[in-house]
């Protein structure tokens, strides 16, 4: 695939993005611990660690976590699509897959960045926007169609969310090997408009519950399937039908069962979340991790066997992890950015010389 930078063509991609503090936040007395040094450190400092104690002083109280590109406060949503997603559109035109994950808790801006609001909408309405614009612009010599279904995964079981009337759905594999839902609503509607209101009124589907971590904290994992199917227009000749899917996923809360004092049925959901993203883990664990040529278990969730054909080969995957910069939130944040710098295998930079910069 042609494109500039050599970000652009890697496999793998990790992001990190750092909401605002809330007012809720600061209103529980919370401090700021993480900050974006750079274009892709982000330090976290351990609030629970006295700065002034001299013996501790030699045991740092910061990590440093590199990404590929971190955001934080100060991003727009515009500036996530086009560092992290907008480059995808090119290959999925061209019958490649890729997929865009958002992971983190609870709370700290998934739906934002991928559904966003009217106002300030995110990486779904913008990409179908590009990809578009994208296909207008090629349209003389292929014809295109594309079609979109939004779904949920809870609990282990896939709903419709453009009409969960339809109960639950069963993962099929078609003639060619590739994984569909049976039975799947799927729309191709070229207006963004229309586009954001199904999602909106599809998100508002979503099985939500109130956790001790948030009034409606989402337990499911949400996913935007986008197909493009390519034929060239010329008459005649050996009609090659290409097809690229784009999955944009928002992962359900990644918090501990601990952090959500759950039990019985939150705990029983909390178990297959953690179960899928251990599995989704694993699976890009195995991806960015070149050498190996370890054996990739996708059936070990409905997500990861959805993904089999988008998490491999010459498929991208792009994962944006979120944290929030509240000190009440050490315990998430550090898990997050343990969870994302993993999946990449980023050694971090030698740290030495990081530490005080911004302390002076």
């Amino acid at each position: 695939m042609k494109d500039s930078g050599d970000s652009k063509d890697q496999q793998l991609m990790v992001a990190l993005r750092v909401r605002p503090i809330s007012v809720a936040e600061l209103e529980e007395g919370a401090t700021l611990i993480a900050h974006k040094m750079d274009e892709q450190m982000v330090v976290l400092m351990d609030p629970m660690e006295d700065p002034d104690d001299i013996l501790r002083a030699h045991r740092s109280r910061e990590k440093s976590y590199l990404f590929d590109v971190a955001f934080d406060f100060t991003a727009t949503q515009e500036m996530v699509y086009q560092a992290t997603t907008k480059s995808l559109i090119e290959g999925v035109i061209s019958g490649y897959n890729a997929t865009v994950f958002a992971y983190g808790p609870t709370g700290c801006g998934k739906t934002y960045t991928m559904l966003g609001t009217d106002h300030e909408p995110g990486i779904y309405v913008r990409t179908l926007n590009d990809l578009f614009r994208a296909i207008e612009e090629t349209s003389n010599d292929m014809e295109y169609e594309v079609s979109m279904s939004y779904l949920e995964i809870y609990n282990e079981m896939i709903r419709d969310l453009l009409n969960p009337a339809l109960g639950y759905l069963e993962l099929r594999e078609d003639s060619k090997g590739v994984i569909q839902v049976a039975g799947i609503t799927e729309v191709s509607t070229i207006n963004a408009k229309e586009i954001m209101q199904l999602l909106m009124k599809g998100n508002r589907q979503r099985t939500q519950e109130p956790t001790a971590a948030n009034q409606t904290s989402s337990r499911s994992h949400a996913v935007l399937q986008v197909a493009v199917r390519q034929r060239s227009r010329v008459k005649n000749i050996l009609q090659e039908v290409r097809q690229g899917r784009l999955f944009m996923i928002d992962l359900a809360g990644s918090e501990r069962a601990s952090q959500t004092q759950n039990r019985g049925q939150r705990m029983k959901e909390g178990a297959h979340i953690n179960r899928s993203l251990l599995a989704l883990g694993n699976c890009i664990n195995a991806l960015s991790d070149k050498g190996s040529n370890k054996y990739i278990n996708y059936r070990d969730s409905k997500l990861t066997r959805l993904l089999k054909d988008s998490l491999g080969g010459n498929s991208r995957t792009v994962m944006i992890a979120h944290i929030s910069p509240a000190s009440t939130a050490f315990e998430e944040s550090r898990n997050t950015l343990t969870y994302a710098g993993r999946a990449k295998n980023i050694r971090t930079r030698v740290k030495q010389n990081h530490h005080h910069h911004h302390h002076h």
